[in-house]
């Protein structure tokens, strides 16, 4: 290193302008997902790359596009020699994907939704409280656990980490 505090061109892997046009894998993604969203229908890797600026190299939009894929972020359909890509969900459904990715991650699912419910403000507490009464509704078994035994009555209230707040 320089005998300064700052680093010189080639420290820290490159100089400040090629830093500058780095992007975070985030952020690209972020960025390719928008551009898809833009689309009047299925778009292909260059009219993504080309709507980015063309800055991006023909193969980091591609590489892109397959993490999308394998994240579930987006569909593709062959066309020809190349695919046509289209976003799989809305941006509320990606954020919600993104979401669920990060829960699966965690080994204490039950710590981590805890902590978050117990974050939210008081208006998503309740919207998420009515949210969750209406896929109730619509699902009384829950999706994770054993369906009901005929005849056995309504199921058990589930805790709530919020409820002793309310006095649950």
């Amino acid at each position: 290193m320089g005998g300064g505090g700052t680093p010189g061109p080639g420290e820290f892997g490159g100089t400040g302008r090629e830093r500058a046009r780095r992007r975070g894998q985030g952020q690209l993604e972020a960025q390719v997902l928008a551009a898809l969203h833009e689309a009047s229908g299925p778009a292909t890797a260059a009219w993504v790359q080309e709507r980015l600026g063309g800055d991006l190299a023909y193969t980091t939009v591609m590489t892109i596009l397959s993490r999308l894929h394998t994240k579930q972020a987006v569909t593709r359909e062959r066309s020809g020699r190349a695919y046509i890509w289209t976003p799989a969900a809305d941006e509320a459904g990606l954020a919600a994907l993104r979401m669920r990715r990060v829960l699966d991650g965690e080994p204490d699912r039950d710590a981590v939704l805890t902590s978050f419910v117990s974050a939210l403000s008081a208006h998503d507490e309740q919207l998420l409280r009515s949210l969750l009464d209406r896929a109730t509704a619509d699902d009384p078994a829950p999706a994770d656990g054993p369906a009901a035994e005929p005849g056995a009555g309504p199921a058990p209230r589930r805790h709530r980490p919020s409820d002793e707040a309310h006095g649950g």
